[in-house]
């Protein structure tokens, strides 16, 4: 008796025959797309949140192919500290809350509400405070995934020389 494959031949050897490859960002506003659709999907982030009064929480909530997706949660006074990401470039979600983004050799303050977004290059120096009296919870994808995370001494964050307007925005928010 003759098997489905010797029949039909293996499936795999028919590309029409697969379930379409899931596609996976390859551009800023992909990423920030995607950002939004897990930002959406409340029931699936909103469970997995806990707050630290001690230090900010976080859970690496998915990888993909070369980048990862972090949630974060704050409580009141909670910061980062300024920072960079080293390579990778991201986007960065508020999701409940409220936090404050200081970058620039002037400290330039963004408050950024829930469902603002940002967007960063390699090199870019910021950082992220929860200054409002509510606990505070954000998504973060890094790409490529996250390496290094290096502390910068300034009270104030700067964007690297050479970096312009064009290393960060602000999306939606």
């Amino acid at each position: 008796m003759n098997s489905d494959v010797q029949i039909a031949g293996d499936p795999l050897a028919i590309p029409h025959l697969l379930p379409p490859v899931p596609a996976h960002p390859s551009t800023v506003s992909a990423f920030a797309g995607l950002a939004r659709t897990i930002a959406a999907d409340r029931d699936g982030w909103a469970p997995l949140v806990q707050y630290d009064a001690t230090s900010r929480w976080y859970h690496r909530l998915r990888t993909g192919p070369g980048y990862e997706v972090w949630l974060l949660s704050w409580v009141p006074g909670q910061g980062s500290g300024a920072h960079d990401h080293g390579r990778s470039s991201g986007v960065l979600t508020v999701l409940q809350g409220e936090l404050t983004e200081r970058v620039g050799t002037r400290g330039a303050r963004h408050a950024l509400h829930a469902g603002a977004q940002r967007v960063f290059a390699p090199g870019y120096v910021h950082d992220v405070v929860n200054d409002a009296l509510e606990p505070a919870v954000s998504l973060h994808i890094y790409f490529p995934g996250l390496t290094e995370m290096p502390l910068h001494p300034t009270q104030s964050a700067e964007l690297p020389a050479g970096a312009g307007a064009d290393a960060l925005g602000v999306l939606g928010g």
